[in-house]
């Protein structure tokens, strides 16, 4: 494959996982290749390519002779993903607090900052940068565990948050300022490498999001 269609399909792939997981391409919706095709202004091949992809890591289902379709969401699958986030990023933090040099505190200093300053924002009203905030708060978490040393725990990891974000960005899951605080514990913690406080801390932090996250669905605050 030429490096021009290795682009293609890698921008092609971002593009339609990012909308499945900020809810633009919604839950249980069927994914017809023509309608994609216009709208993400690649080939059928490229599109067939991606699909089976995200439908390999989660993010999209093919059942037998019935096309593609958003995998859809459900309280059990949700339960699931938090537990095994909790898991790997647990054991990833502990191995990461073992290796880090000061370029990895470095970094984890600066990704707490930017996310720290993006929250106040929130706080004061201004939640216009959503997309820019689960960046900045997943640049914070990969940052504490990047030390660990193992690509396929970082790997693992990376699609377990996506799944994991897909279900806050679909209800209304901006938690304020218990979340900024759970975020500033840890960093103290992790900074201090202390591996049990932070684990904890991680453990209750991605625990709490779950229990929010529940009960906006319970409530029904479904993002339109």
């Amino acid at each position: 494959m030429s490096e021009t269609a290795n682009t293609v399909g890698s921008t092609t792939y971002q593009r339609i996982k990012r909308d499945i997981i900020f809810g633009a391409l919604k839950p249980g919706a069927k994914l017809k290749l023509d309608a994609l095709k216009a709208v993400y202004k690649t080939s059928l091949s490229t599109l067939r390519e991606t699909l089976n992809r995200l439908a390999s890591e989660g993010f999209v289902e093919a059942p037998a002779q019935r096309g593609f379709l958003v995998k859809p969401v459900s309280v059990t699958d949700l339960k699931e993903i938090t537990h095994l986030r909790v898991l790997l990023e647990c054991h990833a933090l502990e191995l990461s607090l073992e290796n880090g040099d000061t370029d990895w505190e470095g970094n984890l200093v600066s990704a707490h900052h930017k996310l720290h300053l993006m929250e106040q924002k929130m706080l004061d009203g201004d939640t216009s940068k959503k997309e820019i905030w689960k960046r900045y708060d997943w640049e914070f978490h990969l940052a504490m565990i990047q030390a660990c040393n193992s690509e396929n725990l970082l790997a693992l990891h990376s699609i377990l948050y996506d799944k994991y974000l897909r279900y806050q960005m679909i209800v209304l899951t901006n938690r304020g300022e218990a979340a900024v605080q759970e975020h500033r514990d840890m960093f103290e913690a992790a900074i201090a490498r202390d591996a049990e406080k932070a684990k904890s801390l991680l453990t209750q932090h991605i625990e709490n999001g779950l229990e929010h996250t529940l009960a906006a669905m319970d409530r029904g605050e479904l993002v339109a």
